[in-house]
């Protein structure tokens, strides 16, 4: 005897209701735990970076009344000889910051990838110096570089080699900062890469070796084309780090000697707080967001067009 049931039209209602009410408790309850986190995001960084932008528009000391003064500010800072100082010192610094840690990182990595003793320590020994704040690094690095009682004029000392001024030089001042800035950011891209070595195929690579392909061909044609999605991120990250050092800076030569290492967060600090100049050195802030933007999407966009797709 089969048995039937009816199914009546506010049966059907509420059977369309309960998974709308279940969906709806969902979002309530997900907003409820990242409502808070993004209220602090946009009150911590959306709203000031729109305040900042008027800002950029005005002339202001941040005590008396602003005077709006439009593109003014935009336009004296592309004609400001300072400013293109410190956008040369920070585009240097970029072009040897990030192939330099980019290659440092790809090596070590693959050093540390080896199945040797000790390898948890010496990986530890590499990510340290990116733990440790940046103006740390730079307060023990200015004892290091010291011309007078530094441990690397005491290396140079007994290698016979003459000693050097470093950070005090206006030649080299900015080189060491760079040294500096490797030695401390290095780690970041050594793990990457390491996550990223561990993640590639084991039968590719014994696929190559057992066609007769040497070590280097293995890592030219195998490792490398692995590695190229790892490989553009860590290059906007690096870019977006270069272009912003300003702790580093602060804590070993001030942007001296003679201005030689003055970047422009360095300059935008200095026009701020120093001499008060809000409105132009939010101007000065803005103009740096945007070249550091454009020269992520370049990035970006040749990455996709040689098929590497990171984001």
């Amino acid at each position: 005897m089969a048995l039937t049931f009816a199914v009546t039209p506010r049966t059907q209602v509420s059977a369309l209701k309960s998974p709308r009410k279940r969906a709806l408790r969902r979002n309530l309850t997900g907003w409820a735990f990242a409502g808070p986190a993004t209220l602090i995001v946009i009150g911590l960084s959306i709203f000031p970076a729109v305040w900042a932008f008027f800002i950029s528009r005005a002339k202001w000391n941040g005590i008396a009344p602003a005077t709006q003064v439009g593109w003014r500010n935009y336009r004296l800072l592309v004609q400001d000889p300072d400013m293109i100082a410190a956008t040369k010192h920070t585009l240097l610094l970029t072009a040897l910051f990030v192939p330099g840690s980019i290659i440092l990182g790809i090596v070590i990595a693959i050093a540390l990838n080896q199945k040797i003793r000790l390898i948890g320590f010496y990986r530890t020994c590499i990510f340290v110096p990116y733990v440790a704040s940046a103006a740390a690094t730079g307060i023990l690095a200015g004892f290091v570089f010291n011309p007078q009682f530094g441990v690397a004029n005491d290396l140079l000392r007994h290698l016979g080699i003459p000693q050097q001024q470093f950070l005090e030089s206006q030649h080299q001042a900015i080189y060491i900062i760079c040294l500096i800035a490797l030695w401390g950011e290095v780690g970041f891209t050594t793990v990457i890469y390491l996550a990223a070595l561990q993640d590639i195929p084991r039968d590719l690579v014994e696929a190559a070796r057992m066609d007769g392909a040497s070590p280097w061909r293995v890592f030219r044609h195998v490792t490398l084309p692995e590695l190229r999605p790892v490989t553009v991120f860590a290059a906007i990250w690096q870019t977006i780090t270069a272009m912003q050092l300003f702790d580093l800076i602060y804590t070993t030569t001030r942007g001296g000697p003679l201005n030689s290492t003055q970047t422009i967060v360095y300059y935008i600090y200095e026009l701020a707080f120093q001499t008060q100049r809000l409105g132009y050195g939010a101007a000065a802030a803005y103009l740096l967001f945007i070249v550091t933007l454009l020269l992520s999407l370049l990035v970006i966009w040749y990455s996709r067009r040689r098929g590497s797709e990171v984001f």
